[in-house]
C-alpha cells in the first residue's frame, strides 16, 4: 500500500512541474483556457493593472469591517492581542519600535486592495466582493483620519489617492551600487596591505 501512495504522489507531483507540452505527450492534463487563467489572475499591481470596477464608502465599510475584520482586527482598526493594527502609527517611523500600519506605512493603496481580496477575511480568504473590498479599504483609510467617513473610494478615484509613506521606499538599487564591491574575488594571503 505504501509502496502504491508514493507512486500516486510521485506521478502528482510530476504532473504539477511538467511543462504543458510533455503533459499533453504524455496525455497528462491539458493547457489552462483563458478563462481558467483570467479567473486566477486577480493581482493589482501599484500602478493599479487588475483593479477591478466598483466602488465603496467608508460608512458601508465600517458595517462589512464589524461583522468579517474586527473580531481580528479590533472595532476601530486597532488590532486585538498579535493581530495587525491597520490603523494608527502616525509620525512613528523614524522611532525604535515604529508602528507600522496601512496609514503609517505601506506606500500603495493597491496593496491594501489586493491583499484584503485575495487574503481575507480570515478563514474565509477570497469570499468579498469587489464593492466590498472597496468600502473596507474605504474603512481603513477613515480609520487612519486619511478620509472623511462619505469619501466614495472607486476604480475611478482609487489611483488618485496618494498614501502618506508613498515617498517613503527607495528603488533598490544594490545590482548597480555595490555588487560589484562585494563580487571581486577574496584576498587569501597577505591582506592587510590591500586593506
Amino acid at each position: 500500500m505504501l509502496k502504491y501512495l508514493k507512486s500516486i504522489v510521485f506521478a502528482f507531483v510530476f504532473c504539477a512541474v511538467a511543462d504543458s507540452a510533455l503533459a499533453e505527450k504524455l496525455g497528462l492534463g491539458r493547457a489552462a483556457l483563458p478563462a481558467e487563467v483570467a479567473a486566477w489572475d486577480l493581482d493589482i499591481n501599484a500602478l493599479g493593472e487588475g483593479l477591478p470596477f466598483g466602488s465603496g464608502d467608508a460608512l458601508v465599510g465600517e458595517e462589512i469591517f464589524s461583522e468579517k475584520c474586527a473580531a481580528c482586527h479590533g472595532d476601530f482598526a486597532e488590532g486585538i492581542d498579535n493581530w495587525p493594527k491597520l490603523a494608527g502609527g502616525v509620525d512613528t517611523l523614524d522611532h525604535e519600535d515604529p508602528l507600522k500600519t496601512v496609514g503609517s506605512y505601506w506606500p500603495y493603496l493597491t496593496t491594501a486592495y489586493d491583499y484584503i481580496k485575495r487574503s481575507m477575511p480570515y478563514g474565509n480568504a477570497g469570499s468579498l466582493t469587489d464593492d466590498e473590498v472597496y468600502a473596507i479599504v474605504a474603512y481603513i483609510l477613515y480609520s487612519n483620519d486619511l478620509i472623511e467617513e462619505n469619501f466614495v473610494l472607486s476604480d475611478d478615484n482609487f489611483l488618485a489617492f496618494e498614501m502618506p509613506n508613498a515617498k517613503g521606499f527607495v528603488v533598490d538599487d544594490r545590482g548597480a551600487t555595490e555588487y560589484a564591491i562585494w563580487s571581486d574575488v577574496p584576498c587569501m594571503k597577505n591582506c592587510k596591505d590591500t586593506c
